[in-house]
């Protein structure tokens, strides 16, 4: 049975070799191909596989070029490389591991070696996704923290600037929650942080909508390839969502919880960083505040 979590990047200029190993290979994980070092950075970046199989000898971009584009970029980095080679040196093989590689297949392909070694590192790369888990789930919403935060920003900014397509991000914060943990008692302010949380989850329905915990009652929300019309309809249905809980504040002026968000859409480009972005939505995230709350302030 195929894991949905793991994901293999084969990359060969040969089409036969994508062939066999798609092959071999497809019962142990879903398989990605490609046919070039260019593709493979592309498709590494966009789909974070958890292994890749990478030829070295290829005519455009050799593989030991490709890994250190690979072992260069925050997003692909941790990506465990297996060489797959004809050339059978310890020179290539010693250059080989200094770039990062974790392992080498040889070609000839012998079958049952190549499964063997590939599936151990399937499973050294479940027990990494668990504890990858575990590190960037916030533990009290059990949704993404701050730290999975940043590195999905990193990706959807790369994949928006690359495709020249809209991306929204904004900050969203819990009105007048202070005030609330201190009338209603700490488990009670845990309690309508997960609550807020789970409600947010639930509006953001498209596979790259993500929502994470900021930092105590903020969240942040990513809405890539949207126009402008439908992230007002997404974020004011969070908006809502989050008033229709009808959980009774007694110290707000709408005698209920309530969130108010700053939100910025743009495409990005190199005279905008994904930093100056986020700094724009809380400033709008501020406006709102000002204006009453209980709202969504845009920078458009």
């Amino acid at each position: 049975m195929i894991s949905p979590a793991l994901r293999i990047l084969i990359v060969d200029d040969e089409k036969p070799n994508l062939v066999v190993l798609s092959n071999l290979l497809k019962t142990e994980a879903q398989i990605t191909l490609a046919s070039n070092g260019k593709a493979a950075i592309e498709k590494a970046q966009e789909l974070k596989p958890d292994i890749i199989l990478l030829d070295v000898v290829m005519p455009d971009q050799n593989g030991f070029e490709v890994i250190k584009q690979l072992k260069a970029c925050e997003i692909t980095r941790a990506i465990p490389v297996i060489f797959i080679t004809a050339l059978g040196d310890v020179a290539s093989e010693e250059t080989g591991f200094e770039l990062g590689a974790c392992d080498y297949i040889s070609k000839p392909f012998h079958l049952g070696i190549v499964k063997a070694r590939v599936k151990l590192h399937l499973t050294i790369a479940r027990q990494c996704i668990m504890l990858e888990m575990l590190a960037n789930v916030d533990p009290l919403t059990t949704i993404p923290n701050r730290r999975k935060f940043d590195e999905q920003l990193e990706a959807e900014w790369l994949i928006a600037q690359r495709n020249q397509q809209p991306l929204v991000l904004a900050m969203v914060d819990v009105d007048k929650f202070k005030q609330y943990n201190d009338h209603y008692g700490h488990a009670a302010g845990d309690k309508v942080l997960t609550q807020v949380a789970q409600a947010l989850n639930k509006q953001l329905q498209r596979p790259r909508d993500f929502v994470a915990r900021y930092g105590g009652e903020e969240f942040v929300i990513i809405i890539g390839d949207s126009d402008l019309s439908g992230a007002k309809a997404v974020l004011d249905n969070c908006r809502q969502a989050i008033e229709d809980l009808d959980i009774e504040h007694e110290l707000s002026t709408h005698n209920k919880i309530t969130i108010s968000a700053g939100a910025i859409i743009c495409t990005p480009n190199n005279g905008v960083t994904s930093v100056q972005a986020l700094k724009q939505a809380d400033t709008m995230l501020y406006q709102a505040k000002e204006c009453g709350r209980n709202q969504v302030c845009w920078n458009e």
